[in-house]
């Protein structure tokens, strides 16, 4: 499937393209909690899980003394927003 551009809302993406999205990202879905994602980049890793209205990401042990660091995106930003907000880390 050929994703929409990528100035485009994310809530203007079907299900199908926002999973291609999250794949070609490193992401990789778990398969009995088809709504929960993981990704690991070198220096930080993180659980991302598609909510009825905005994708919420958890960074693991990313914060001060170790602590979990949780940020929740609007649907309503566009998918290189996301992708710069989400993918550049902690």
């Amino acid at each position: 499937m050929s994703l929409p551009p990528v100035d485009t809302p994310l809530y203007n993406h079907p299900l199908p393209a926002i999973e291609d999205w999250l794949r070609l990202k490193g992401c990789q879905q778990d398969k009995t909690n088809l709504h929960h994602w993981y990704v690991q980049r070198s220096n930080w890793e993180a659980e991302l899980w598609l909510e009825v209205d905005s994708l919420a990401v958890r960074y693991i042990a990313a914060g001060l003394g170790g602590k979990d660091i949780q940020r929740s995106f609007k649907y309503s930003l566009s998918r290189k927003d996301l992708e710069d907000a989400i993918f550049s880390g902690p």
